[in-house]
This record gives structure tokens, C-alpha cells and sequence, in this order.
């Protein structure tokens, strides 16, 4: 870690401002775009920023899993290829994938966004699966938010394709969508020296001492919380960092139309 870029920086935080100009609770421009895979049965391209992410939904047709045989079920699959940051190797996944995958998952699963009891073909035999992949094209900080906006922007605007009960015809989706009956939305809260942001750069990644993302429902109700980072978090640490998590989501949620 460089010692002098930490304490110019924690020098910057106590005047309120951050290297780009922004307040430290205030994001980057944010975009979302929808069906932008044609060959995805949804898809989304998040922007924060710089930072651009990619998320396609494939189904596949499974066998459910012995103590939920009427339910189907969600893979979160995250692919960080060196094109968005020279510090991703190719090979099997990091934990760096692993986790923002876990991330991104336990949002979706513990706010039961998704009604899997209604991906169940048929019980004890077949089940649809959601695949949910995610591939960062540029990644200029705040993976985390991004990669969950555009999962759940992606999962919103899917639909299923036909199926006659043995083959999946990709080629043609119906006008039937995925059942999705929840839209959960996540913000990671930085923690640096004694300073708490949103939407970190590169830079503020590296020089933070922890990191909370904090899922929440469309009435403010928290879902889901993942602690990143080797420094313990207070109690009332905590409590702060979920008060600005909470606030700031509502501005994500604006850009997923009608949500």
C-alpha cells in the first residue's frame, strides 16, 4: 500500500471531496441498457462511470435438486477477463470472481426475487435453470453494484424460450417471462481511515480498509449483507454504513424503469 497516496487521499476525504470532485456518497453517471445480447434470453450492459459490465440470462432444462424437487434454481457466474483490467489472468475462476458472484447471488436468493417453485417444469424431474452470466468489459472500480444492477435489469426483461418438453428452441423466445416478483438492488459502502464512500475508483479500492454491500427491497427492508475486507466493522459502523447503503440504492433503482 502507498503510505503517502493513502494519507493525500485521507487528507481529501476530510474536505468532503474525493479526486474526481465527487461528494463521498455520490455515484458516478449511471446507465442501463436492456437486450443488448441477441443471443441471451435477457441481457443488460451497466455503466458507472467508466466501469461497464455485460449480463446475459441462458436457461437450461434440469433435474431439481432432492429436498426442493418443485423448485428450479439460479448459477451466478462471473468471467473477469484481462480486456477490463490487466490484473485478471485467464484460467479458472479467482476469488475475486467467486466472491462478486456470491455477492451477487445471495442478493437475488435471500430476497426470494425470483419465485423458483415456478421454474418447475415437472416435480422431481424437470426444473428450469437460470444462468446467470456476468462479464465485466471495463472495470474502472464498483464491480459489486454494477454486476447486481445488471443482473437484476437482465432478469426483468427476460423471457423463456419454446420448449416441447425434450428441446429448447433458443432460436425463438415466447412472451412469457421469467417470474420474477421482487426487484432487490445493492450498494456497496468503502470504508477508508474513518471515511465511508459509494462508488470507489481503482485508487479507493486499493486504499480501503473494508467494504459492506447491503441489499434492499423497493420499501427500503434490508434482504442480504456481504462484509468484505480484512478490518473489523463497529457495531455503529455498521449501522452507517447501511443508513447511506440504504439511501443510495433508491437512486440505483431509478434507472430500472418503473421500479
Amino acid at each position: 500500500m502507498n503510505d503517502d497516496l493513502r494519507s493525500h487521499m485521507l487528507k481529501t476525504l476530510e474536505k468532503g471531496l474525493r479526486y474526481d470532485g465527487r461528494k463521498l456518497d455520490e455515484f458516478r453517471p449511471v446507465s442501463v441498457e436492456t437486450g443488448v445480447i441477441k443471443t441471451a434470453e435477457g441481457s443488460a450492459r451497466i455503466k458507472i462511470g467508466e466501469t461497464e459490465v455485460l449480463v446475459g440470462i441462458k436457461t437450461e432444462v434440469g433435474t431439481p435438486y432432492p429436498d426442493s424437487p418443485d423448485e428450479g434454481t439460479i448459477m451466478v457466474g462471473v468471467e473477469l477477463l484481462p480486456l477490463s483490467n490487466p490484473a485478471f489472468e485467464m484460467g479458472p475462476p479467482s476469488i475475486n470472481s467467486i466472491e462478486l458472484a456470491r455477492v451477487v447471488d445471495r442478493g437475488l436468493r435471500e430476497s426470494h426475487a425470483i419465485d423458483f417453485k415456478k421454474l418447475c417444469i415437472k416435480k422431481g424431474e424437470q426444473i428450469w435453470i437460470l444462468c446467470i452470466d456476468i462479464c465485466p468489459i471495463n472495470d474502472a472500480g464498483n464491480l459489486f453494484d454494477a454486476a447486481a444492477l445488471g443482473a437484476i435489469a437482465a432478469l426483468q426483461t427476460a423471457k423463456f424460450p419454446e420448449f416441447d418438453g425434450v428441446t429448447i428452441n433458443y432460436k425463438k423466445l415466447t412472451d412469457v417471462s421469467l417470474p420474477v416478483s421482487k426487484v432487490p438492488v445493492e450498494v456497496t459502502v468503502w470504508k477508508i481511515g474513518n471515511y465511508l464512500i459509494v462508488d470507489p475508483s481503482p485508487e479507493e479500492q486499493e486504499l480501503a480498509d473494508g467494504r459492506l454491500t447491503v441489499a434492499t427491497m423497493e420499501d427500503g427492508k434490508l434482504c442480504a449483507m456481504q462484509k468484505g475486507g480484512v478490518i473489523p466493522l463497529t457495531i455503529e459502523g455498521i449501522e452507517n454504513m447501511v443508513e447511506i447503503a440504504v439511501e443510495k440504492t433508491k437512486e440505483l433503482r431509478s434507472y430500472l424503469g418503473g421500479n
